[in-house]
């Protein structure tokens, strides 16, 4: 699902804003009222974390960064791009700054295994079975577009998170890449803060012990949430 800059990826984030707020350090919280975001699909709105004019702030923006020119010839929409990993690429390097740079909370995160049968069967990674709070490396941008032909031409606050190659983990199931996940209080304040030199280091996978699949398959309704 990470595969380069492509765009099917699904992540859950079900613990609520309050928590969320605590954990990053977030002083302003203008999504309003959060419900709990079992499956966030691409286009979805979802809340992340960045750095306002006075501290973190927690805001709501689209999934899904522009798309690069030579992905829209004969498009007459662009649904965005979820994953980044060219840093390299020109379209890219405009959003690395860190006027650009977020923070996307999540509580699991899902890759298909494909079965003998050519099924696919989402399986879910988490931190641990409680799932805790943690953070996608993310960029964002504001943007005018048409996303969708109904919805014609809008502006709206774009993000996207980066990947790399994946761990051990991740790549038992999915042996392209995985998501750049951010563990650590140090990390968040570098990928908000530090010159693009310094930050550019995060771009890494995981150490192989720090995730573990929590479920596989469908979420159900009752269930307990990814």
């Amino acid at each position: 699902m990470y595969g380069g800059d492509c765009n099917h990826p699904i992540y859950s984030l079900t613990k609520g804003q309050a928590a969320i707020r605590e954990i990053a350090g977030a002083m302003t919280d203008h999504t309003g009222n959060l419900p709990s975001l079992p499956a966030i699909f691409p286009d979805q709105s979802a809340p992340v974390v960045r750095q306002g004019e006075d501290g973190r702030e927690l805001v709501m923006m689209r999934w899904g960064m522009p798309s690069p020119k030579f992905a829209l010839k004969n498009r007459k929409t662009d649904p965005g791009v979820t994953n980044v990993r060219n840093l390299g690429s020109s379209h890219w390097r405009r959003w690395l700054g860190v006027e650009h740079r977020c923070l996307v909370p999540f509580t699991s995160f899902s890759e298909y295994r494909v079965e003998t049968d050519k099924s696919r069967t989402p399986v879910w990674f988490a931190q641990n079975e409680d799932r805790p709070i943690t953070f996608f490396a993310g960029i964002w941008t504001e943007w005018t577009s048409v996303r969708k032909v109904k919805e014609g031409e809008v502006t709206a606050e774009l993000y996207g998170f980066l990947t790399t190659k994946a761990n051990e983990t991740v790549g038992a199931i999915h042996p392209k890449a995985m998501p750049v996940i951010l563990t650590e209080p140090e990390e968040w304040e570098t990928w908000l803060t530090a010159p693009f030199d310094e930050a550019k280091a995060l771009q890494r996978p995981l150490p192989d012990d720090v995730l573990l699949i929590v479920a596989e398959g469908e979420r159900r309704d009752g269930d307990s949430g990814r």
